[in-house]
């Protein structure tokens, strides 16, 4: 995954800003539009608000391109009581709570709170998303079986929610975790899935194979 972060600061807090998984949600240009400016240098100026409202905005990114860090305090960012994954409508999934990312020897790729996952397979930073479903063209519901996910108990609540990434396949999905999709609503499951990153899967957002028949390559 490629990397480019930015710092700002106060006396108080570190923002940082990952440019490279921004994807422009906006969700910190609509809370705080006097903070977050992209017409104006620096486009962060964390001076014009306070450090709980800046907290509260930056934790609504759904990417994790933006974090913080606190200068005075140990406080950090915690995950949500129940780790939650969202199918957004012809683009990524967004997953938030206790993430953690592993190739397949184990190796740790990414340990976050909040993560956008490609699935038109067309990112140029994978497994993350960069926006380029748009390009793409990329056309894809919020709509999931549920039946697939009740063939499991529900184990628990929240805790690691793990993604393994497999070559030139799908992701695994392994924890306890609601699924989020507009038309479909939520399910709430510990089922292991399977989600599709090539794009081209005929019961998205879940893996059907078609990774194989398409030649998709994951790096």
């Amino acid at each position: 995954m490629k990397k480019k972060v930015l710092s700002y600061s106060t006396d108080e807090i570190e923002v940082s800003w990952d440019k490279e998984r921004c994807i422009h949600a906006e969700e910190c240009v609509h809370g705080l539009p006097n903070v977050f400016d992209p017409k104006k240098k620096p486009w962060i100026q964390p001076e014009h608000t306070s450090t709980d409202d800046l907290i509260e905005v930056i934790e609504r990114c759904p990417t994790g391109a933006l974090h913080y860090e606190l200068m005075k305090s140990d406080k950090a960012e915690q995950p949500p009581e129940q780790n939650v994954i969202t199918i957004e409508k012809d683009g990524p999934i967004y997953i938030h709570g206790e993430v953690v990312i592993r190739d397949m020897d184990e190796n740790i790729v990414l340990q976050d709170t909040r993560v956008a996952m490609c699935r038109c397979g067309k990112s140029k930073n994978k497994p993350l998303c960069d926006n380029s479903h748009i390009e793409a063209g990329f056309k894809a519901d919020t709509t999931y079986n549920v039946e697939r996910l009740r063939t499991e108990p529900v184990n628990g609540k929240g805790g690691e929610l793990s993604i393994k990434l497999f070559d030139n396949a799908p992701f695994l999905v392994q924890g306890n975790y609601d699924l989020v999709g507009e038309e479909t609503g939520t399910e709430t499951c510990s089922k292991k899935m399977s989600f599709c990153r090539c794009g081209g899967s005929q019961t998205k957002p879940f893996c059907d194979g078609t990774h194989k028949k398409i030649g998709f390559v994951s790096e």
